[in-house]
């Protein structure tokens, strides 16, 4: 299993890199196939989010499309937030779990359906209310074993007016801090495999670094337009796992 773990690391932080998100999106349903059950799936998702999310928040910072400035408060608030994620894995079941998980897949596919980056609207900075949205993301996206980039992309993208390189950028630092906060509150329940877990997460430092390099040479409505191709994907399997 070590090796397949491996294999699925470095897939999943091309992936992570590529397309911003921690990488809990496509790693949970990928460890379910495997045999895992959901609870050790967002474990060990969890882990891996804190090595693709630190090690491609890096690489984005060198190359200059994260700008940390006001969006360090989504973090602040993810980070609040994931500390209550480990008490609603330990008392929700399996199923209800899914659900969740289906459910933002979904409501990520129709906010990017929605978006438009030629309206010409200018982005809305606002401390307080990134702080409220990243307290929100972070509680239930961690519980579910997602860093919350996928909840908070389409959000900076379709509601906040942010361009999708700048939102993908911000979305990846986003799970530095929910991530890391998950892992400490999951810890507590005991719902980490960390064997498995540091496999994949290191395997998924070769990913990352070719997913970020790839990334920030790919025009920004064929981006936007792979990654709708990727929720979908991840839609149909969660479907097709629960059915």
């Amino acid at each position: 299993m070590t090796v397949e773990l491996a294999i699925v690391g470095a897939v999943v932080g091309a992936i992570s890199g590529f397309f911003g998100v921690g990488g809990g999106t496509i790693l949970v349903p990928i460890l379910l196939y495997l045999g895992f059950d959901i609870k050790e799936a967002i474990g060990i998702s969890v882990i891996q989010m804190v090595f693709s999310s630190l090690y491609g928040s890096f690489l984005n910072y060198k190359k200059g499309s994260l700008k940390v400035g006001d969006t360090i408060f989504f973090g602040i608030g993810g980070a609040i937030g994931a500390m209550g994620s480990g008490y609603i894995v330990h008392h929700l079941s399996s199923t209800t779990l899914s659900l969740i998980f289906l459910s933002v897949v979904i409501f990520a596919i129709y906010r990017f359906f929605q978006s438009n980056e030629e309206d010409g609207r200018e982005p809305i900075v606002n401390r307080p209310l990134f702080l409220g949205i990243g307290i929100l993301i972070g509680l239930f996206a961690t519980s579910i074993g997602i860093g919350g980039a996928l909840i908070l992309t389409p959000i900076m993208v379709g509601f906040l007016h942010h361009k999708i390189k700048s939102a993908v950028s911000a979305a990846l630092f986003f799970v530095v801090f929910s991530s890391i906060s998950g892992l400490i509150s999951l810890s507590r329940y005991g719902h980490i495999d960390f064997q498995s877990g540091i496999t994949v997460g290191i395997a998924s430092l070769v990913g990352v670094y070719l997913g970020v390099h790839f990334a920030h040479k790919t025009d920004p409505k064929r981006h936007k337009k792979m990654i709708l191709v990727l929720y979908f994907i991840i839609l149909a399997l969660m479907i097709n796992k629960l059915i």
